[in-house]
Order: structure tokens, then sequence, then C-alpha cells
């Protein structure tokens, strides 16, 4: 329960206490500051609390969207603030504060005020004080506190002059979002979002329903008949749905929640590569043994990910953040047909599931892995060599945080500390992610071509812990030092591929599939752990599952000593191993109360 104290003396004909109750907020009412500083007192400490302006005329949305997000612990709309539990105290000092001080126009870019408020003097303080107040774009909507009859009954027209409900549903929408997801889901997924509102579902129910419908999909495609191909096809069509469909519900409802950032940012994917597992598991039925092409298709997937998240990473808060590539791809943007062509190279989610369900249900899993490995081949080239010329051609100073982030991303282990220390200088800004790539380079060619069971992999496991320890031996601040991560990720999940594909005996490569996904879902936490602010994941669980170069070097190891059937025994038990430990603290984190209350908006691939 929240407590909304409004304040002043109400206005007749107005509909603002019931619009609270709709809200979700117990009402109570106070005649001036003074009583609202007592009632405030009096609200329990772990609710939450808005105080607002009797006067206040608006649409209800406008109020859900400035008093209800559960992300912010701080939000105002005109004549309207409020406040979480995590930030009672800096409210409740505000009020005080506004309520001994004369009226006046509130700094820090915040709206000025038209009348005296004591709800926006109030978020005038805060913003005084430095506090974080979110204020929501309202677009069209109406959230004014009037002055006077006259300029209320104009705003009471200005309210019923907009179709609230139409502004609802098209904010439940990403602004920005690919081309099919846009003109094939969105316009019909938005009104199962309000269906699903109204009756109560959560976000979170949406998503475990999408999950389960795409491995009914990958069920049905692992039964190798033409139907189960067809029934896959339409399924993951339909998963996808229900995959915009929570977006927009949280959006719609305002139901953000912890629990429902994990699951909306891992379940994604997920569901993608246990459809890649049901494919190859349906191709064996028919004597057609895909599962290269599959582990291929997960690991190049994850590392065109990587690329993006640590580019991202590196400059999202850069200073002097200029590029002559950069401005040319804003007056790209500005012709309308140019932006969804560059969206739809990049073969977001919504382009990429179809083209899977499309070549699912006509062909087979042979020609779909494919179609899938050319496309998302070219999407990488395209923007990875995009970043690569904005990062060479921008001048800008990359902070201490996006340094840490990326050393985060990196996924260092034990080894690579230890020798990183013999390297007190490290390596000259340009090198660093050459060196990574020789490095990454050499394991992967090592262990392709040559035969299972030599010890040449090991020995280019030993060069590329040492490369690896090179690279991140001083902050990585570089133009290109975002390159490091995902060069990591296709070293150890390459070397995965090619000493399974190597051993040449049924079930190695569905270990390494196995083995990569539980390595690549740690990854992942680890990016959703840092967009959400809450640092990586503790230093014992990198540990614990020897880091990248650990990893990497101990499956040169196995591969060298054990026969191929036991090192395919091997690749399993790791699997296992890495995907209990990663899975139970990845659990534990984002259902625990210093999770970060997200919902990820994400890239739209």
């Amino acid at each position: 329960m929240s407590t909304a104290i409004v304040t002043g003396q109400p206005v007749p004909g107005s509909s603002l206490e019931n619009d609270l109750r709709s809200l979700g907020f117990d009402v109570r009412v106070a005649a001036d500051a003074a009583e609202t500083e007592s009632l405030l007192a009096a609200v329990p400490a772990d609710r939450r609390v808005a105080l607002v302006d009797a006067r206040f005329t608006g649409h209800p949305h406008a109020l859900r969207l400035g008093l209800t997000d559960p992300r912010f612990p701080l939000a105002a709309v005109p004549g309207a603030v409020t406040a979480q539990p995590a930030a009672r105290q800096a409210l409740t000092r505000a009020v005080a504060r506004a309520a001994s001080a004369p009226a006046r126009s509130p700094e820090g870019g915040a709206p000025a005020l038209a009348v005296d408020s004591l709800a926006d003097r109030v978020a005038g303080v805060l913003d005084d004080d430095g506090g974080a107040v979110h204020r929501p774009e309202l677009g069209s909507l109406v959230a004014t506190v009037p002055a006077d009859p006259r300029a209320r009954d104009e705003a009471r027209r200005a309210v019923a002059a907009v179709d609230e409900e139409a502004v609802r549903l098209r904010s439940a929408v990403k602004s920005r979002d690919g081309f099919f997801t846009t003109f094939f889901i969105s316009p019909y997924s938005r009104y199962i979002a309000r269906w699903c509102a109204r009756r109560g579902l959560t976000p979170n129910q949406v998503t475990t329903a999408s999950l389960i419908t795409a491995l009914i999909a990958a069920g049905c495609a692992a039964t190798g008949t033409r139907g189960g191909f067809v029934a896959a096809g339409v399924l993951l069509i339909a998963s996808f749905v229900l995959d915009c469909t929570d977006g927009q519900l949280a959006r719609y409802a305002l139901k953000y929640s912890t629990l429902g950032a994990w699951l909306d940012a891992t379940f994604d994917r997920a569901k993608e590569y246990a459809y890649y597992a049901g494919l190859a598991l349906g191709a064996a039925r028919g004597g057609d043994d895909v599962w290269a092409l599959a582990l291929g298709a997960m690991v190049l997937q994850t590392c065109r990910h990587v690329v993006d998240f640590s580019f991202n990473e590196a400059n999202h808060d850069a200073t002097a953040n200029t590029s002559p590539t950069a401005a040319l791809s804003d007056k790209l943007d500005s012709a309308g047909w140019t932006v969804w062509v560059r969206r739809m190279i990049v073969l977001p989610i919504g382009e990429r599931w179809a083209m899977i369900a499309v070549l699912t249900a006509a062909t087979t899993p042979r020609i779909t892995f494919y179609a899938l490995l050319v496309g998302c081949a070219l999407a990488a080239a395209y923007t990875t060599a995009g970043r690569v010329l904005r990062s060479v051609t921008r001048r800008a100073r990359r902070t201490d945080r996006a340094a840490r982030a990326l050393a985060d991303l990196a996924d260092s282990g034990p080894l690579a500390n230890a020798v990183r220390r013999m390297f007190r200088r490290g390596l000259p800004g340009f090198a660093v992610p050459a060196v990574a790539l020789l490095g990454g380079a050499a394991v992967v060619a090592c262990s392709a071509l040559t035969d299972f069971g030599g010890a040449l992999p090991v020995a280019g496991a030993l060069v590329y812990v040492l490369t690896s320890a090179l690279a991140v031996a001083r902050p990585l601040k570089g133009a290109l030092d975002w390159l490091v991560p995902p060069v990591f990720r296709a070293a150890e999940y390459g070397t995965v591929l090619a000493l399974a594909g190597k051993a040449g005996v049924n079930g190695a490569l569905p270990a390494a599939f196995g083995l990569v996904a539980a390595v690549a879902y740690h990854h992942y936490d680890t990016v959703y752990r840092i967009r959400g602010n809450a640092g990586a994941p503790p230093a014992w669980l990198v540990r614990a599952i020897g880091g990248q170069e650990g990893r990497t070097l101990l499956l040169t190891v196995l591969a060298a000593v054990l026969t191929a059937t036991q090192f395919k025994a091997a690749l399993t038990v790791l699997a296992v191993a890495i995907a209990l430990v990663v899975l139970v603290e990845s659990v534990r984190f984002w259902v625990s109360a210093g999770a970060p209350a997200v919902h990820d908006e994400g890239e739209t691939a």
C-alpha cells in the first residue's frame, strides 16, 4: 500500500481522490503545510508516500507515470511529488524546508511554479539538495495546478481533448524497435498487454508464458518431422509476441520489478538457444548432425551482443564524445527509410526470429542455421565496423567507471590476475586489442588445426593466458579497448567448439553446447548487473569458475590428457557444475532486496 497526502482545500467536482485510490493510494487530506508534516510523520516508513496538490488537474495516467514507477526513489509531475521508502528522509527534510520557505521557482531544470504549490516547492527543494527527481515525459498528457476557476476549466477542457487511453497504449510500445516488431507485432501486442493488465496478469507471468511457449517450440522442432517444424515456427512467433507483450505490459501498468528485470534480461537468450538445441536434435533424428552449426550460431550471436555491450559501456559516459561517423549516422537517421534499413541490417531479434521461424517451417535445420550464420556474420561485420570507425574518429576521455565495466566484462580469472602483476606498465593503448586478438587466434587455431589429444592447443592456451593478462594489465581506456571482452568471448567459446569438433565422438558437441550456454549465462548476468549499476558478480564466483583464461587452459589440458570419450564426459561435468554455481548466485542476487529495480529497454538485437 502507498499513501497520498492531498494538500490544500478540496476542489468541488474534482475526481483527484478517486483517481489516487484507483492507483492504489491510501488517501489522506491535509489542510496546510503543518498538517502535511504531521500526516507524513505518521505514514509507516516502509510505504511509498506522495504529496499531491488538491488543485491538481490532469490525466490519471500522468499521476501514474509520476507517482507509481518503482524504478525511481524520487519522482514528480506538476502538482505532485513522491518518494519511495529509501528516499523518505529526503522528502521529510524537503517538506520541513518548503513549509517555512517562501514560494519560488525551483532550479536545476525543474518547471517554473505557476502558482504556490507545496508539492512543487518540495520538488524544488529536493532538486536544490541534489536529489535525483525523475520527471517523466508526459507528451500530450495534462498535469497542472490551475491558479483560478477559469484556468481550471481550461485545463479540464484540455484533459477532455486528449484520448488518454490511446496515449497510454502508444507509450507502452518501445520508441525504438526493429521493423518487424514495429509493423507486424506491436500494432496488436499492445492490446494483448492491456487485456493482461485488466485481468491482473503481471509482466513476469507473461515472460514465463513466453519461455514455456518457446520451450514447447523447441520440443516440436526436436521431433524432426515436417509437422513438428511447422508447429515450431508458429510457436516461436507466438513466443515472440508474448516477449513483446511482457515489456509493453510493464510500461502500460508501470509494473517493473527486480525479478522481472532478471527474467526479461535472460529469458530471450535462453529461449533462442534452447530453440537452436531443438533444431539440432530434430536434424539428428533425420540423420543430419548440425550441432557444430548450432553451437557456432550461439557463439556468433553471443559475441555480437558482447560487442554491443562493451561499446556502450565504454562510451555511454565518455566526455568530449565527438565523432564524424556519429554525426553521419545522425544525419542518416533524419531520412526515414534509412532508419529502417539500418535497423534491419543488424538482424534484430524480431527479424531474426521471423527468419528462423519461416525457414524452420519451410526448409531444413541445416539451411536454417546456414542462413542464420550468414545473416549474423554480416550484421556483426556491419555493427563492429561502424563502432570501430566511431572509436578511431572520436576524441573522448573514457571514465574510470567505463574502464571498470570493461574489466568486469573481460571476466579475467586468477591466472590472468597473477600474470598481469608482472607487467606494471602494460601495453600501449593501440596494442591492447591487437595482442588480445593475437592470443585468442592462437589458441583457437591450435585447437582447430591439430588432431585431438595433442599438446599444441595447451601451448596455444598458455600463450593466450599471457596475452590476456597483458591486455588487462592497465585500465581499459583506449579507443578500441572495448574490443577486448568480445575477443575473449570468441577465444573461449571458439576453443570449446574446436576441441569438441575435433573429439569426433557422438555427444561431444552437444556437451560443448551446454558448456558454452552455461558460461554465456554468466556473461549475460554480468552485463545486466552492470547495467543496473549493481557492479559485477562477486569475485569469489569468478574465481570459482576459473575466469575465461583459466577455463580455456583447463579445456586444452583435458583434451591433451583424456580420451575423446572421457573429454565428452568432462565437458558435461563442467557444464553442469558451472551452470549450478552461476544460476544459484544469479537467482540469489536478482531476487534479493539489493537488486536494481530496472526493466531492460534493451538493444533490439
